[in-house]
């Protein structure tokens, strides 16, 4: 059975107190491998490793730490298909989106920020009488990166390559849930000769290991992606001391459709955004608002082709809805169908476990499920469930549509379908979200800063947003000698 290591200052090690924790494959609800309980102790050794590292890595030049992190990119990418088939099973997602988007995004993240790191600039200003005021932007030291289990290497690489682009060490944690490939990066990292220290990973429970991360005294920066209650707990533990924090946290996202839009673009699209990932993406539009003359098209469409959803083996190439991510989570997702019943809504399609056969008969598969008949402000519609459930809403204006998408404590996401470039940017203006998709979801430019609102967190990643935030700016000025 595989041990899943901790990875600091070069090299692997187990916890400190010997534990291990059990990593289970969704798909058959079996353990499959081991993974370190690391501990405070632990987390200060792979501080220490980093703060080692630092001096060397932030002096480097940008071009140097462009050809690791491209190494590192390389790595990944000549090993797909092993990263593919590792993410599948460590997380119950298809090896096929495993295979299309989770990997190749990590690559991508990796080789757009080491390219960043080449490109990345500050500002200069001429002040008239005086001289020249000029910007430094200088890493910050050590960077404390945790992120979640949905889209386990894509979000670890997204937090981790913007860290070291801007010249940082590296402290990261991902899900104790879906460890497997931050270990294989590890092993990666070590196979392309990157810098020992400088990117350190890291397993274990987060009140064990993550907490130490985040209140290290030699870590000046967290970017966790997580659920709301731990980010407020970062708040309060690590704001206290002043760190600089990038919060991106849940969501309860609108999907609202206007009767005039491209029907048939809109529908496939609201299938994939409905339930990509078994719904268990940050960014899923989990409440569908429906202009009310176009209400009965689209629930008796949506729900035909929904009920047609086959749930199978994540590990089948013909596979495009797996297990969701845990028993636990299986059971969360099910008991809020439960609720959605007991506040008045009908289940049209979905709502119950699937029991597949065979060695998967034990696994954690759950029909994508479609309700309607909620008022907003129930605990189905202002609550995360991020599992493969939607609710469906009507509105019969703009304002009401508006309304709706912004009545609840989050605001990290909304798609909006209209064929009024008018009412698009309108409607995009007025609702409360970091971002807002008009006629398509989940298109993402790589450039754009990324992040919510509310609830959904504080600060922003992607683009320069994530170099601005991995470094501290100083201004100097410089005064004419006269």
């Amino acid at each position: 059975m595989t041990e899943i290591l901790n990875f600091y200052g070069g090299e692997f090690h187990p916890a400190d107190s010997g534990a291990w924790l059990d990593n289970y494959d969704p798909s058959c609800g079996k353990v499959y491998s081991k993974i370190a309980r690391s501990g405070a102790s632990d987390a200060d050794k792979a501080v220490k490793a980093a703060e080692k590292a630092f001096p060397e890595w932030s002096s480097l030049p940008a071009s140097e730490r462009f050809r690791h992190m491209k190494n590192l990119a390389d790595g990944i990418r000549n090993n797909l298909e092993t990263y593919a088939r590792a993410e599948s099973k460590d997380n119950g997602k298809p090896v096929s989106l495993a295979r299309s988007v989770d990997i190749p995004r990590a690559v991508s993240n990796f080789e757009f920020y080491a390219a960043g790191a080449m490109h990345y600039a500050s500002s200069a200003h001429y002040t008239e009488g005086l001289g020249i005021n000029y910007t430094l932007r200088r890493p910050i030291g050590v960077a404390g990166c945790i992120s979640p289990w949905n889209l386990p290497l894509y979000l670890f690489s997204w937090k981790i390559a913007p860290a070291l682009a801007a010249g940082n060490t590296v402290v990261a944690k991902p899900s104790e849930i879906t460890p497997m490939t931050a270990f294989m990066l590890a092993k990666t990292a070590r196979e392309v000769g990157f810098p020992p220290g400088v990117l350190n990973i890291i397993h274990g429970l987060g009140p064990e290991v993550g907490e130490p991360i985040c209140v290290h005294p030699g870590v000046g920066a967290v970017s966790f992606t997580g659920g709301t209650a731990t980010g407020k707990r970062i708040i309060t533990q690590a704001g206290t001391m002043f760190k600089k924090l990038s919060l991106e946290l849940g969501g309860k996202n609108p999907n609202i459709i206007f009767a005039d839009c491209d029907f048939d673009k809109m529908l496939s699209t609201t299938l994939r955004s409905s339930f990509a990932n078994q719904g268990q993406i940050c960014l899923c539009g989990s409440r569908i608002l429906v202009e009310k003359s176009l209400y009965a098209e689209f629930r008796d469409a949506f729900t035909a082709k929904v009920s047609k959803m086959k749930v199978g083996d994540p590990a089948d190439e013909h596979t495009r809805t797996g297990a969701v991510v845990s028993e636990s989570h299986m059971e969360k997702i099910l008991s809020y169908i439960e609720i959605a019943k007991s506040e008045g809504g009908k289940v049209l399609c979905g709502g119950e476990r699937v029991r597949l056969g065979g060695d998967l008969s034990e696994g954690y598969y759950i029909a994508p499920t479609v309700i309607e008949g909620l008022e907003q402000e129930c605990r189905t519609n202002q609550e995360e469930i991020f599992g493969p459930v939607v609710t469906l809403d009507t509105f019969e204006t703009e304002a009401e549509a508006v309304a709706k998408a912004n009545a609840t404590p989050y605001g990290l996401a909304a798609t909006l379908w209209t064929s009024d470039l008018n009412r698009a940017h309108r409607a995009a203006e007025a609702v409360k979200a970091g971002i807002v998709w008009v006629n398509c979801w989940l298109e993402r430019d790589l450039r754009t800063p990324f992040g919510g609102v509310k609830q959904s967190g504080v600060g922003r990643e992607g683009g320069f947003d994530a170099m601005d935030f991995f470094t501290e700016p100083k201004n100097v000025c410089v005064s004419y000698l006269r």
